[in-house]
């Protein structure tokens, strides 16, 4: 019986890959063929989904993007075998987009069924965990602290410290929570493991529970993803009867267990403090700090916060050990970054690879440069609260430190690429808009400053004393850069100030209007 893959991936099935498994179920029984069609996450490469993949002697062979319409001329062609045919790309992981990646979080995702517990142990699943109980809490936590893991969601935070010091808080019990509630655009890579691999995630969360001692934990994830919430919940399900999670994992006599929870939809929820006061029921809003949840988090209990790449992380660096996962990166970026090209750009879809790549390569090279064909203008990256580095920096290494330099953010890993239309006027307003209708309104820099900076724009694109404006819109920023609660106020004024600097003559007056 042939094996065929074809991914069941958010981002497939928007593409039609359910019509194209369908038709390929359907083709096969008129032709009188025996075929098993595993349903896959994706690899990333979005450009060609729906893929399909078919095993082979050689290894898996693909052909992509495919529509239902072209499936009866792939099995004329010998898809069963691998034959050529127009949509073929040879065996998939020669195709120069998967070559050049360094996969390491997403070593497993688009190659197994997610849910098989069987293809995960087969792919070194599991591995850590194991390591995890037989070295001890103390050592976990060094392994992770060696590696220079950083917070993948966007404050790049040492995973290491943060883990020590909610194992050194005094409590009667401590919580892991996964922040999965991915809100930023352009991003999709929590969807994509979260799909694609999910016991990955079952078992960094396992990890941090050995090593802070907590027995409980909670993935807060966003209701926009329903097959992600459909696929854990039955990941859970599965690793809970194997063992894996309950009240003696691996037969350790230790206990970890853990439940998906769903928000709203708040972006302010991806700030940790608001995801944990969503998580207890309340409306989600900003908490002052001190005290920091890693002392006082989830039901006033010490509480270990990471998203979703970082907790993937793990798992690899306790199989394989801090120094090699610190082996990869660049200063004090160790490791992998799972990159996420969107926007008009040829080649969209995730890139894992080492820190280092300057943001030329990623959005060039990769990415193939736009795909209006028209000239690169802009790129944001970090999400909606993310700086617009133009071209003329593109030469900035993919660093933490080497964005800050430039007053950028990495972020959760987004790229989003603009074409030479774009309005940089525009986009500053969104930014200021943005903040405006998903602020909290718990303080007022970020509550009041930023409708007064939408305010403020619109009166510059109209030509109202134009100068002035400006400079109040950039005293506006100052003010919320460091007078708002959290990053929501704070990280707002990065793509209105990166437009004014980079992009000046886009804030010249549209219409001569009289002064006010």
């Amino acid at each position: 019986m042939t094996r065929l893959f074809i991914p069941k991936d958010a981002a497939a099935l928007a593409l039609g890959a359910e019509k194209v498994a369908a038709k390929v179920l359907a083709e096969a029984q008129a032709r009188g063929v025996d075929v098993e069609i595993v349903r896959t996450g994706s690899r990333g490469m979005l450009f060609l989904e729906p893929l399909i993949e078919v095993e082979t002697a050689e290894g898996r062979v693909g052909y992509g993007p495919v529509k239902a319409s072209d499936v009866s001329s792939l099995f004329d062609a010998g898809l069963l075998n691998g034959g050529a045919h127009a949509l073929g790309i040879g065996r998939v992981e020669d195709h120069p987009y998967l070559k050049r990646q360094t996969r390491l979080t997403f070593a497993r995702c688009g190659i197994v069924d997610p849910v098989s517990l069987a293809d995960y142990a087969a792919l070194d699943g599991w591995k850590g965990l194991a390591r995890a109980i037989e070295i001890g809490p103390a050592a976990t936590i060094a392994e992770v602290t060696a590696s220079g893991l950083r917070g993948r969601g966007g404050a790049g935070f040492p995973t290491g410290i943060k883990w020590k010091t909610v194992s050194e808080a005094p409590a009667d019990r401590r919580y892991i929570v996964c922040n999965a509630d991915e809100g930023d655009s352009g991003t999709f890579a929590d969807r994509m493991i979260i799909e694609g691999d999910p016991f990955a995630l079952i078992e960094g969360m396992a990890i941090a529970g050995v090593a802070v001692g907590a027995t409980r934990g909670y993935v807060y994830c966003r209701s926009e993803y329903p097959h992600a919430i459909k696929t854990f919940n039955e990941a859970i399900a599965v690793a809970r009867a194997a063992g894996y999670l309950g009240p003696n994992i691996l037969g350790s006599g230790l206990a970890f267990d853990l439940e998906m929870r769903t928000g709203a939809g708040a972006y302010v929820c991806g700030e940790e403090t608001a995801l944990l006061d969503s998580l207890e029921g309340k409306r989600g809003i900003v908490r002052a700090k001190p005290p920091l949840p890693a002392h006082k988090g989830l039901f006033g209990r010490p509480t270990v916060i990471n998203n979703v790449l970082s907790l993937v992380a793990v798992p690899h660096i306790l199989a394989k050990g801090g120094e090699f996962y610190a082996s990869f990166g660049m200063g004090r970026s160790r490791g992998t970054m799972p990159i996420q090209i969107a926007g008009n750009v040829r080649f969209g879809g995730l890139f894992e690879t080492a820190f280092g790549l300057s943001l030329g390569e990623i959005v060039e090279d990769i990415g193939g440069g736009t795909r209006s064909g028209r000239p690169i203008r802009a790129v944001q990256c970090g999400g909606p609260l993310g700086a617009y580095l133009p071209v003329s920096q593109f030469d900035t290494p993919f660093d933490y430190e080497a964005f800050s330099k430039k007053d950028a953010l990495i972020g959760h890993g987004g790229v989003v690429v603009f074409d030479d239309t774009v309005d940089m006027a525009q986009m500053a307003r969104f930014a200021m808009e943005f903040c405006a209708i998903e602020s909290c309104g718990k303080c007022t820099p970020c509550r009041i400053g930023s409708t007064r900076g939408v305010e403020t724009v619109d009166r510059i694109r109209a030509g109202v004393k134009v100068e002035e404006n400006i400079a109040l819109l950039e005293d506006l920023c100052n003010t919320m850069k460091f007078g708002s609660l959290c990053a929501l106020g704070g990280f707002a004024p990065y793509p209105v100030t990166s437009a004014l600097r980079h992009f000046p003559e886009d804030f010249a007056p549209r219409h001569a209007i009289a002064a006010e």
